[in-house]
C-alpha cells in the first residue's frame, strides 16, 4: 500500500522531494484503508498502529494528509473540520456516510457525523480483518 509519497501539498512547495517520515507513511496508510463511507477517529487511527496518540495523527494529518481521503479521519465528537466542512461534507454525501443533521441552535447548521454508524473497527468489508497492514490492536 505504500506508495514512497512525498511531503508537501503539491503546489510546487519544495519540501515535496523529502521523503515522509515513516510515521506518517503508517498513517497515511491506515486513512487509506478506511472504505468509501466510514470514519476512524485521530484515536482510532493512533490505536490501530499501537503508536503515537490523536494528537500526533492530527499532526501527520494537517501536513501531509492531502494525499488521502482525509475526510475519513475524524474528530471523536463527530463535528466536522473547522475550515474544511464545506469539502468534507460534499465528500461524506456523495460517499454515503451516515450523518446527525445540526439542531437549529448549531453553529452554521452543519451537520455532524453519526459516529456510531460512521466509525470503522478496521474489519475490511469483505469480513476479513486488515490486521496485518496496521500494528497494534484495534478493538
Amino acid at each position: 500500500m505504500s506508495q514512497h509519497r512525498t511531503s508537501g501539498d503539491g503546489t510546487g512547495d519544495d519540501r515535496a522531494s523529502h521523503a515522509l517520515p515513516e510515521y506518517a507513511e503508517r498513517v497515511l496508510d491506515v486513512a487509506e484503508l478506511i472504505p468509501p463511507g466510514r470514519v476512524m477517529t485521530y484515536g482510532d487511527v493512533a490505536e490501530w498502529l499501537d503508536e503515537g496518540g490523536p494528537r500526533q495523527v492530527g499532526r501527520v494529518m494537517s501536513l501531509y494528509g492531502a494525499a488521502v481521503p482525509w475526510w475519513r479521519v475524524v474528530r471523536a465528537d463527530g463535528a466536522l473540520l473547522p475550515g474544511h466542512e464545506l469539502r468534507a461534507l460534499d465528500q461524506y454525501r456523495a460517499e454515503g456516510t451516515p450523518l446527525r443533521e445540526a439542531s437549529r441552535g448549531a453553529e452554521g447548521h452543519l451537520p455532524r457525523l453519526d459516529m456510531k454508524r460512521a466509525r470503522w473497527d478496521g474489519v475490511a468489508v469483505d469480513g476479513g480483518a486488515d490486521r496485518d497492514r496496521g500494528g497494534g490492536a484495534h478493538n
